[in-house]
């Protein structure tokens, strides 16, 4: 199916089951404990063994020797492959660093060798036995700071409009600070773990817990060279994915290496400690805000200037995503600079670019508000736009960004906020109010299911993944709604790439996309039983079909019905800008002695096309935040430049936020229409809930404290001489 044209008065406008709150239909699944995760796959295929992996100690340079002897010779032990046994593998196109094979490393953690053997226990006591010699490569430039310094203005923006300079040579109001943020790790609580069947050497399958199947599924195909039809990818449920398992990972590799070597399946998941390393991050940021305004707050001038860290033809970080699109400033300069270091991988974290670049942009805005004596909230209403800053021949599809704004300012008291830095005090705690706008685009993927009817009851499949999103319930939900059935008498079979390929799960595009997918089959499923009965445009209500004297109930319907499409997008959606907008507020207290922070309340207000279900969408927003309040206050990679690597390999020395750690968190919905969108009028949101949330908690540090910290995470060391005197 095509859409090539705005969706119209449709059968979801009058929806009784999309768009209600309805509990995940995986739930009971999930607090059982019977959700099979890759890991926990006893069942699918008898003989299973254990690998082990070995990482490198280096950051970068050449392996000269490696001695698995003992390894080969200890109890249990039935293979050990070193990267030296095999050609280096092919790397398919969004993984830089190879994952194995050959003797040079790259990065901290490669991947170096794999044990196989009866236990865990016995693969890792083996692994432990392996002696490697190497030749470090010449010492590596780590400063990012400095880099950015030799960068800075050189190279062609990648947004020019107008005069910036003379924009902050007249201005009313100049904001010039720099910022940074640092690198972070996805850390979710489920680790990359696959088990693999290649023992003839012919089909390989995969079990394994990735957000996107038919990537996954070339990637291996890439990385062995074998027919992409050889090989079979499962992946039903996911305990988080946050980006990190957007991409093919070693575990998956090490496995098919060690199953094809022993002609048995194998299991491996990757040691937390190689989380921090050997998997993909967040790269760390420096950007330089340049903000002029008018005595009105209406800014007249943006640049903004980022860098951030990658391995050589990486992406990094750019953190200027969102500056060309998100306020309507008269003149534009944005430019981000990718930074070559031999670290890790840096690729894509919950909302990559804008996440980072929010919480800079966001609190040089509120920077702006003080240095012109205005509310933060006014200041962004007055530079709302409607069309596209970079180009204002290009409107937005969707944008309601000031209902935002008042929305949560008013559920949050805005009005009665402390309005003097340093001036709230209950006891020993300083009280700071902040807030800050989130912007995050809205992107659509080629989407495919299959539909199959009987007996009343439809079947749905789709390779489209559920990492903790709900996608097993929305997407149950559209079909039910599409049939008219109710929910209970649909089944939703996801992650396995025998189903059509959808858009998986990431870039906050995986519901509007898979659940346009589902409807495209449903309605060549409508056509169908249409067709069978003779009649035209039929109402498919209370699990019956009805159209004039006809009256059929599904359930009575002959034989089974099937129908397979695909939702592909049409050009006319280049002519608009698609984005989802929000506004955070938060209330923290400051301890005045130690300088501890701790969030209080939270209050979101969000503009995301359609919500699907209000329950799942707001387990996705309070989630994000909860992440944001983490990358506010605590999460640091912290690296160490004399190796290359980020010391702080564990949940202990990288700590993340959690829901308990912030007592009220309120989310307001729009719940507006998108039909450039979808044929549904429905966008992603779950990336829009991380975005700006630092920056507000940020401001409302500043807020209570009187001091300003422009260096992520806020932490009680940058505070302490500030504070006031006890």
């Amino acid at each position: 199916m095509q859409f090539n044209e705005p969706a119209g008065q449709n059968l979801f406008d009058n929806a009784t089951i999309v768009g209600r709150p309805t509990h995940r239909t995986d739930g009971p699944l999930k607090v059982t404990g019977t959700a099979p995760y890759a890991y926990e796959r006893h069942d699918v295929v008898e003989g299973q063994l254990y690998g082990y992996p070995v990482a490198a100690g280096i950051s970068h340079g050449r392996i000269t020797s490696m001695d698995a002897e003992a390894a080969r010779n200890a109890p249990g032990v039935h293979a050990v492959v070193t990267t030296l046994d095999i050609e280096p593998l092919g790397i398919w196109d969004y993984n830089v660093a190879r994952l194995f094979g050959g003797d040079e490393i790259q990065h901290y953690h490669q991947a170096i060798a794999v044990v196989v053997a009866d236990s865990f226990e016995e693969a890792r006591a083996a692994a432990s036995l392996i002696e490697v010699e190497y030749a470090p490569g010449d010492p590596a430039d780590y400063d990012l700071d400095a880099a950015f310094e030799r960068f800075e203005g050189t190279g062609e923006p990648s947004t020019m409009v107008g005069n910036v300079e003379g924009a902050l040579e007249n201005a009313a109001a100049v904001v010039d600070e720099m910022y940074h943020t640092p690198s972070e790790s996805h850390q979710m609580m489920e680790p990359f773990a696959s088990i693999v069947d290649w023992s003839d050497g012919e089909d390989m399958t995969v079990w394994t817990s990735n957000q996107m199947i038919e990537w996954n599924r070339q990637a291996l195909a890439t990385n062995f060279g074998i027919d992409p039809d050889r090989i079979r990818v499962e992946s039903p449920y996911i305990g988080g994915g946050f980006g990190g398992k957007l991409w093919l990972r070693c575990d998956a590799v090490l496995a098919a290496i060690g199953s094809r070597e022993v002609g048995r399946p194998v299991r491996l998941a990757m040691p937390r400690p190689m989380m921090m390393n050997n998997a993909t991050h967040r790269s760390a940021t420096v950007q330089r805000i340049r903000l002029a305004a008018g005595e009105d707050g209406k800014l007249t001038g943006i640049w903004h200037d980022a860098a951030s860290h990658s391995l050589p033809g990486g992406r990094g970080e750019n953190a200027t995503a969102q500056t060309p699109y998100f306020y309507g400033a008269e003149s534009l300069r944005v430019q981000h600079h990718i930074v070559e270091m031999p670290l890790p991988e840096a690729s894509d974290m919950r909302a990559p670019g804008e996440a980072s670049g929010l919480m800079a942009l966001e609190v040089a805005m509120d920077e702006l508000a003080e240095a012109l004596d205005m509310d933060p909230v006014q200041l962004r209403i007055v530079n709302d736009t409607q069309v596209n800053p970079s180009n204002p021949d290009q409107a937005f599809s969707e944008r309601h960004f000031v209902e935002c704004l008042e929305r949560g300012a008013e559920a949050f008291g805005w009005a009665d906020r402390n309005t003097t830095p340093g001036g709230m005090r209950e006891g020993q705690w300083l009280i700071g109010h902040g807030m800050a706008g989130a912007y995050r685009g809205a992107p659509t993927l080629p989407s495919g299911a299959t539909v199959r009817l009987s007996g009343g009851r439809l079947i749905v499949e789709t390779d489209m993944t559920d990492i903790g999103t709900g996608s097993y319930t929305i997407i149950g939900q559209t079909a039910a709604e599409c049939l008219g059935l109710p929910l209970d008498a649909v089944e939703v079979r996801l992650g396995n790439s025998a189903y059509p390929v959808s858009s998986g799960s990431g870039g906050q595009f995986g519901a509007a996309s898979s659940t346009a997918g589902v409807y495209a089959a449903c309605v060549g499923l409508r056509q169908q039983i249409a067709g069978q009965l003779g009649v035209e445009d039929p109402e498919f209500r209370e699990g019956r079909v009805v159209s004039g004297d006809t009256d059929v109930a599904l359930a009575d319907l002959e034989g089974e019905l099937e129908a397979t499409d695909t939702m592909q997008w049409g050009d006319f959606k280049q002519d608009y800008v698609l984005a989802t907008f929000g506004a955070h507020f938060v209330e923290v207290g400051v301890h005045v002695g130690t300088g501890e922070i701790r969030v209080r309340r939270m209050v979101a207000a969000a503009d995301a096309g359609r919500i699907l279900n209000p329950i799942t969408a707001r387990s996705q927003v309070i989630g994000g935040m909860t992440m944001a309040v983490g990358a506010a206050l605590s999460e640091e990679m912290a690296l160490d430049t004399g190796r290359g690597m980020f010391a702080n390999h564990d949940l202990a020395g990288y700590e993340v936020a959690v829901h308990a750690d912030i007592p009220e968190q309120e989310v307001i919905f729009l719940d507006t229409l998108d039909g450039i969108s979808t044929p549904l009028k429905a966008k992603g949101v779950g990336e829009l809930g991380i975005c700006g949330v630092a920056a507000a908690v940020a401001n409302a540090v500043y807020n209570a404290t009187g001091v300003r910290v422009r260096e992520y995470p806020v932490t009680l060391d940058k505070l302490l001489g500030g504070l006031p005197e006890v």
